[in-house]
């Protein structure tokens, strides 16, 4: 199981704007490329699909919030705490993308896709904001996730494409090349 996770950095008392954007554009993309959506640390009450009925109204993103509600339906979306003592288990391991990753901690993305691939969950935190994610959870995280190959930093939404389209496509070719097809 993959699963792309917004992390809120803004304000976690209060639903802005920005919250319902990101997780509007969030969820055609986990939907389109395989991957479960979590929402970590959201001032949302309810349950999944509840919460996703609420942002579907508010958006004509994903043809009107369309594919958070499939992503609902299918137990694929998530809401989540800030963790106390780390991320629920059913995740897998959880890892920070950032553009500066820590020496000893970092995963390319091939790696991650060869081992996704055998079967190993990864919950793939996305810091939501301008702050990018906190140190804690850094430090906390099994391993950094670099997904540009230039240690570019990317505005959250770009990020939330790039991971999930780069990972996916890496799947697929490997894949491809384990059935002796030819790139």
């Amino acid at each position: 199981m993959l699963t792309l996770g917004l992390y809120n950095t803004y304000d976690p008392g209060r639903l802005h704007e920005a919250h319902l954007r990101a997780i509007a554009r969030a969820g055609p993309v986990a939907y389109a490329f395989g991957f479960h959506l979590a929402l970590v640390g959201f001032p949302l009450e309810g349950k999944p699909l509840e919460v996703a009925e609420r942002v579907s109204s508010s958006t004509t993103i994903g043809e009107g919030g369309r594919y958070l509600i499939e992503l609902a339906g299918g137990n694929r979306f998530h809401l989540l705490d800030f963790p106390e003592r780390g991320f629920p288990p059913q995740f897998g391991r959880v890892v920070a993308t950032t553009s500066k990753p820590r020496e000893g901690k970092e995963i390319s993305p091939l790696e991650l896709a060869e081992r996704a691939l055998k079967g190993e969950s990864f919950l793939l935190l996305i810091g939501l904001g301008r702050r990018g994610l906190p140190k804690e959870t850094l430090k906390r995280a099994d391993h950094h996730l670099e997904i540009t190959g230039k240690r570019v930093s990317l505005e959250t939404c770009t990020a939330i494409g790039a991971v999930a389209v780069r990972i996916s496509t890496l799947m697929e070719v490997l894949r491809w090349r384990t059935r002796g097809r030819r790139i």
